[in-house]
C-alpha cells in the first residue's frame, strides 16, 4: 500500500449522482464524468463525504420525495 500514496485519484460521478474514486491517470469508465476534485485518496474520500451526504440513487430520490421540485 506504500504505492497508494502516490497515486492521483479524481473523483468522478455517475448520471444518479452516486460518486465513486477514479485513478487520475486514466479515463473515467463510461457513464461517469470527473467532478473537478483530484488528489490522494484520502483528500477525495474526505470530499466525497462533505457532498454525497444521501446515499440513495436520484432517480430512488425523486420517487421519494415528488414534492421536492427535481424532477
Amino acid at each position: 500500500m506504500d504505492g497508494d500514496d502516490e497515486v492521483v485519484y479524481m473523483v468522478v460521478v455517475n448520471d444518479e449522482e452516486q460518486y465513486s474514486l477514479w485513478r487520475a491517470d486514466e479515463p473515467p469508465p463510461k457513464g461517469w464524468s470527473p467532478v473537478g476534485k483530484s488528489g490522494s485518496r484520502t483528500e477525495c474520500l474526505e470530499y466525497v463525504k462533505t457532498i454525497w451526504v444521501d446515499m440513495r440513487p436520484a432517480s430512488l430520490r425523486r420517487r421519494m420525495d415528488p414534492g421536492s421540485g427535481s424532477a
